[in-house]
């Protein structure tokens, strides 16, 4: 099976984990490592960031 191209870039994905604090997970034992909890709290705040400059970019 081809392995998918991620949506989130790497630059975001390390800020997004230093933000959430664990970052030394990913550094440890890279992205496979981090438990399932973080993930969706990665996607979560992405999510989060990306609606609020959608918000910002139409009050413009």
């Amino acid at each position: 099976m081809a392995k998918r191209k991620g949506v989130m870039s790497d630059q975001l994905k390390a800020e997004l984990a230093k933000d959430l604090g664990f970052y030394d997970v990913v550094e440890r034992e890279g992205w496979g490592g981090i438990s399932s909890r973080d993930a969706g709290n990665m996607v979560k705040r992405a999510v989060e960031l990306a609606s609020q400059q959608l918000t910002s970019k139409n009050q413009s």
